[in-house]
């Protein structure tokens, strides 16, 4: 069969896609008939070694959706022939990180502790397979998982965002930032978005943010946030920039305000003033992806607001360094999706 693997560590050319072996069913797994994956940017820092120790060639990939095409010893309900979509996360504990049992992703995920989603198909842990939403295309399932459920942990679980509250979303045009974005608006709050690209406000503004900011041509970003909410600041900022924008979020989150980090795109190391924390009194939340069971109440959420996540372009697997290289540059405006079938 058909997979887009890593030769080597490096750069988009050790993105190939060769002919490899089957997959076979163990028990309590089940073979899945990939129909549409999605690329998310964990598939270009394996590619570049983030993890050195995988066993090349590597297929990465962790967002898919298809069709259940063989089941394993012990596995009851999923029969062949299923429509479904995959949750990447291998950790099966509490959805409740105040438990003490968070999903900490002891297991790792779909893509980078154990073979991905970009070949035709692949063998995963059955429990790790939803049904399908039924309003959804293979495209638009695949385009759903890994970014919804990361969105949903974040808006839902660790910020507990309100109806009537006000969010900062970072970098729209994102995956996960319009995630959230269509999360926060189906809450019936009241969404602050940013981006360097005028017309990438401009199709947020079309999906329900209800202010904009270009932070290439704005001179203080945290100060619009503060002129926008009339010097209240926002309830909840979301952010998977990181250090870039840890400056901004404890100037514009207002006292007793909450943010939420997945992410560190610009950087993980911060200078931060104590004295802010508790003077504001901020809560800063860890989040990474969702459990099982946070996976299901968001498709069932997903499916009862008819909602559809943003797709920027589809591409045969054959064309998956194409599709690569938009993800890189930053184009995107939405997920991207390779086709299997």
């Amino acid at each position: 069969m058909k997979a887009a693997v890593i030769t080597e560590f490096g750069d988009i050319d050790k993105l190939e896609v060769i002919e490899i072996d089957e997959p076979t069913a163990a028990p309590g797994e089940v073979v899945l008939e990939v129909r549409a994956a999605a690329l998310n940017h964990v598939d270009i820092w394996i590619r570049k070694g983030a993890k050195q120790q995988l066993d090349l060639p590597w297929t990465p990939g962790s967002d898919a959706a298809g069709t259940v095409a063989a089941v394993g010893e012990g596995v009851e309900h999923l029969s062949i022939g299923d429509d479904v979509v995959l949750n990447a996360a291998l950790d099966r504990l509490s959805p409740q990180p105040s438990s003490g049992r968070g999903n900490n992703l002891t297991e790792g995920i779909v893509g980078m502790s154990r073979p991905g989603t970009f070949a035709e198909r692949v063998a995963v842990p059955a429990w790790t397979l939803h049904p399908k939403p039924t309003h959804l295309s293979y495209d638009e399932a695949a385009a759903l998982a890994l970014d919804h459920i990361t969105a949903w942990r974040m808006v839902v679980s660790r910020a507990q965002l309100l109806a009537g509250e006000t969010v900062l979303i970072h970098g729209i045009g994102g995956g996960l930032a319009l995630a959230a974005l269509q999360l926060a608006t189906l809450i019936g709050a009241r969404a602050i978005v940013t981006s360097s690209s005028d017309e990438k406000l401009k199709r947020a503004a079309d999906l329900g943010a209800d202010v904009g900011i270009n932070y290439e041509t704005t001179d203080d970003v945290a100060q619009t946030v503060l002129a926008a909410t009339d010097d209240h600041g926002v309830d909840v900022a979301v952010d998977s920039v990181g250090a870039a924008t840890w400056p901004i979020n404890v100037a514009a989150v207002r006292p007793g305000g909450r943010i939420v980090h997945c992410g560190v795109t610009t950087g993980a190391e911060v200078t931060a003033s104590i004295q802010d924390l508790y003077w504001k009194q901020l809560s800063v939340l860890g989040s990474t992806m969702g459990s099982q069971e946070e996976f299901g109440d968001m498709l069932r959420a997903v499916e009862a607001a008819m909602l559809r996540p943003v797709i920027d372009g589809t591409y045969p697997l054959d064309d998956i360094r194409k599709a690569t290289a938009r993800l890189e540059a930053g184009e995107q405006f939405g997920k991207i999706v390779i086709e299997m079938l």
